[in-house]
């Protein structure tokens, strides 16, 4: 089992930034992938970007390339969503989640773990 607790959301205004961090514990993740997901007010949840634990390699919605930069700190078992440029359209519960494989992907249903969400909203 591995359990994944998010902080950092808050309210902010367009154009700020924030960092959103994933604290993980319980089964070493160090062969796994670590994904953030988010979940607009009405909509799916979607992707938005993944990292391969033991290589750093990552991979992002085209919606956030250039915005936000996904990273771990191993010391820590964390990873972070550093969030720049924000805007309304961000707006959404962001989720943390971890699967137990070295083949990075973007469904919702591969991933293994989830954590409990934390609220980003962006004000225009």
């Amino acid at each position: 089992q591995v359990q994944l607790v998010e902080s950092g959301g808050g309210l902010v205004q367009a154009g700020d930034s924030l960092r959103l961090s994933c604290a993980a514990s319980g089964r070493t993740i160090a062969s796994d992938v670590m994904g953030w997901f988010r979940q607009g007010p009405g909509k799916e949840r979607e992707f938005v970007a993944a990292i391969k634990w033991n290589s750093g390699i990552t991979y992002y919605e085209e919606s956030v390339k250039g915005r936000f930069t996904i990273s771990r700190d191993n010391a820590k078992n964390t990873v972070y969503l550093q969030m720049n440029s924000l805007k309304p359209e961000d707006t959404a519960v962001y989720y943390c989640a971890a699967r137990r494989s070295l083949v990075l992907t973007t469904l919702v249903k591969e991933y293994d773990y989830w954590g409990q969400g934390t609220q980003v909203t962006v004000s225009s």
